[in-house]
């Protein structure tokens, strides 16, 4: 927790001197970024090789592709059950909520296939999630150029905190769908439609976060491109439908309807309102203020010009009315913060730190509930500085003289 804090301040250090300093020279940028990016690489070799927790999630994603090549439907199969306990490797019998079937998406599903399929372990799923994090670099680094912005803000992605401890360390799916998406906004900002829409689903398709940008693509791609991109996520469940009596040919969600129900971790307003209103209303409500965020977003940005950092917001606001939020959740952010409109969220995504202490709880015995101190310091400080900013741009714009006119 300690070297955490120290980190999560020194990058919050360097945000600040990356945003005051726009632009370098062309050869001291590319200087900046070269041994930025290579210090990256060294710290996140030694959390690749660090193992996972016994019962991280990765763990889950090894059964859910050693499951469908064996020839399950991992919607449907529950891994506790005794029937199916020689399907379990030493990797697997750890997997945590066993008792419950796989959540996740049909996207996020088949690649857990595709990377089990070249060698089912842990380690080669983080590999892949840490290829996927080095894909978001070039990316990322392309799109900066093409939006006329220095190159060395690629280093307020490669730097985050979370990177290595989420993505090299523990290794979670969400590293997948953040790159979809920003592939999506590149290709909004070539203006290359039917990419944009298909990559949209495809991150889609990994988790449903991405779903609450749908009103930033308004008028920027085709009705054809969008139907396109719902065809392709179709596909993608066409393996896993139903064929059982009595629901043949069903859309299987697994276990997502429990995890709405009776998961929460570190949800401020799923928490105040929880005993007054039903889980499912709130978890609609999540999506509603992450749709009118961005409805919101695309008001203001009337111009076909399209700025990545309009995708941050939507994501940020409905991940702060989810039932869960745990760390790893604002990898979906990460590539998209690199303008001081998104300070607030850069702040989040080290404020969330103190979260971690629960996983070091449990590890003594403790019931894995999240101390109440936690909120109160993560939420906090974002909103202090919430205020500070509010504070110096009403001042900002008191201090401006009126014209004559």
């Amino acid at each position: 927790m300690a070297s955490l804090t120290v980190a999560g301040i020194v990058y919050l250090l360097a945000i600040r001197e990356f945003f005051a300093t726009p632009k370098f020279e062309r050869s001291v940028s590319r200087r900046v970024v070269v041994i930025g990016l290579v210090l990256a690489a060294v710290w996140h070799v030694e959390f690749l090789r660090m193992p996972p927790g016994a019962d991280d999630d990765i763990h889950r994603y090894v059964w859910d592709g050693r499951v469908q090549r064996l020839g399950y439907n991992p919607y449907l199969v529950v891994p506790s059950d005794p029937a199916l306990g020689a399907l379990h490797t030493p990797e697997t019998r750890t997997l945590n909520n066993a008792y419950l079937p796989s959540p996740y998406p049909a996207g996020a599903q088949l690649f857990f296939r595709a990377v089990t399929a070249i060698h089912e372990s842990v380690f080669a799923l983080k590999v892949a999630f840490v290829v996927c994090e080095f894909a978001i670099v070039f990316v990322l680094l392309d799109l900066l150029r093409c939006t006329q912005r220095g190159a060395h803000l690629v280093l307020a992605f490669a730097w985050n905190p979370l990177l290595a401890i989420e993505v090299a360390g523990s290794g979670h799916v969400d590293i997948v769908g953040a790159l979809l998406l920003l592939v999506s906004a590149a290709a909004l900002v070539r203006r290359w439609r039917a990419t944009a829409a298909v990559a949209l689903g495809l991150a889609i398709a990994v988790k449903f976060l991405p779903l609450v940008l749908l009103p930033l693509y308004w008028k920027r791609v085709r009705i054809r491109d969008a139907a396109l991109a719902a065809a392709v996520v179709g596909l993608l469940y066409v393996p896993f439908l139903d064929r059982s009596f009595p629901n043949p040919g069903r859309i299987p969600i697994g276990s997502l309807g429990t995890y709405v129900q009776s998961f929460r971790f570190n949800g401020p307003v799923f928490a105040a309102l929880d005993q007054i209103v039903s889980p499912q209303l709130l978890a609609a409500l999540a999506v509603l203020i992450g749709l009118a965020t961005a409805t919101w977003q695309r008001i203001r940005m009337a111009s076909p010009e399209f700025f990545p950092e309009a995708f941050a917001w939507p994501m940020a606001a409905s991940l702060l009315c989810a039932p869960l939020v745990y760390p790893w959740y604002l990898l979906w952010l990460l590539p998209f913060l690199t303008s001081p409109s998104t300070l607030l969220i850069i702040l989040w995504t080290v404020s969330i730190v103190p979260t971690y202490i629960v996983w070091h709880l449990r590890a003594l015995g403790y019931l894995w509930v999240l101390p109440g101190w936690v909120m109160p310091l993560e939420y906090g400080c974002v909103a202090l500085a919430a205020a500070i900013i509010g504070f110096r741009r009403f001042k900002r714009t008191a201090a401006t003289p009126c014209s004559t006119d």
